[in-house]
């Protein structure tokens, strides 16, 4: 770059005095400065253009990695879980005649009744809440009908003025 020292800044300084005269000096010692910050402007946006250019370059080198590893280990899924099915079928082929439970029982194991879920009653859902709980809370625990509600809500008559 351009070596500038004190020096030569007031020799710069002192011939454009002389030239441009001491009336219009800091005129145009505003539009230099003023030149000079949007130099500095454009080069600034020009280096961060690359720089999230080259950032964006990596993550997409970075996006194909993990595409190319979810791809793998999709792969390595589905040849697992065919071969799981494929030992699986052949161990339970025996079993599905319907005499299996007694071929299982003559050998020594334990035969258990599948499994069901037990059936939910509605009618226990309705004192899930407890009382105190709802009193905190200020839950209405009885129903109002609407006169009483009318009678509970109205607003209270103003006494006329004297």
């Amino acid at each position: 770059m351009i070596d500038l020292g004190i020096s030569k800044i007031a020799l710069i300084g002192a011939v454009a005095l002389v030239v441009i005269g001491p009336e219009k000096l800091p005129r145009v010692a505003r539009m230099v400065g003023a030149l000079l910050g949007k130099a500095q402007r454009y080069v600034a946006d020009v280096k961060a253009e690359v720089n999230r250019t080259m950032d964006l370059e990596e993550l997409r080198k970075m996006k194909d990695s993990v595409e190319n590893a979810a791809r793998d280990v999709e792969s390595s899924i589905h040849t697992e879980t065919a071969d799981f099915e494929k030992s699986w079928s052949d161990a339970t082929a025996g079993l599905n005649d319907s005499g299996s439970t007694d071929a299982l029982q003559s050998m020594g194991q334990t035969v258990y009744p599948s499994y069901q879920p037990p059936r939910k009653n509605w009618r226990n859902k309705r004192a899930a809440v407890p009382q105190w709980f709802k009193a905190r809370t200020g839950t209405r625990t009885r129903a109002l009908s609407g006169a009483a509600r009318v009678a509970r809500y109205r607003p209270k008559p103003s006494t006329p003025a004297r």
